[in-house]
C-alpha cells in the first residue's frame, strides 16, 4: 500500500492515500491519476473502485464551522519506476507498507482504516464509469 504522509492541515503528518480534489470538468479517475503523479511521482493505473466514504475535512474536535468532504477510493496499480518530482507542499514522506504494517496516525481519521480494511477483504467493484 502507497501512502502520503500530509504535508499540510488538515491532519498535517497524517498518513493518507494520494488524492486530491477534481478540476472542473474533470473524471475522479482522471483525478485519481493527476494528483498520484503529482504526489508520489508514479504513474498509476486505476483497476477497481472501493467506494465512497463521508468525513469531515477539519482539524481538531470543533466540527461547527467545518468543511464536509465525499471522497471516492480507487485501487491503482503503479506502471513503472517514479519520476521523483513530489509536490512537497503536499507531501512531506511517502512509503510503501504491508497491511499489518500501516503507520499511524492515518487520514481522514474517521474512515481511512475502513478504506483500508475494505480493501483488504472485498476488493474492489469493476470500473464501469471510465473518462470518455
Amino acid at each position: 500500500m502507497l501512502l502520503t504522509q500530509r504535508a499540510h492541515s488538515p491532519w498535517k503528518g497524517a498518513w493518507c492515500s494520494p488524492g486530491g480534489f477534481c478540476e472542473r470538468g474533470e473524471h475522479p479517475i482522471e483525478t485519481v491519476v493527476r494528483e498520484a503523479l503529482e504526489e508520489t511521482g508514479f504513474r498509476i493505473r486505476v483497476t477497481g473502485y472501493l467506494g465512497v466514504w463521508v468525513d469531515d475535512y477539519v482539524d481538531g474536535p470543533d466540527h461547527r464551522e467545518n468543511e464536509v468532504i465525499n471522497v471516492a477510493y480507487y485501487l491503482a496499480e503503479t506502471m513503472g519506476e517514479a519520476r521523483g518530482d513530489v509536490d512537497r507542499s503536499e507531501v512531506s514522506d511517502l512509503g510503501w507498507f504491508g497491511w499489518d504494517e500501516l503507520p499511524s496516525p492515518l487520514a481522514p481519521p474517521g474512515t481511512l482504516a475502513a478504506v483500508l480494511q475494505a480493501a483488504r477483504n472485498a476488493g474492489s467493484t469493476p470500473l464501469l464509469d471510465r473518462p470518455q
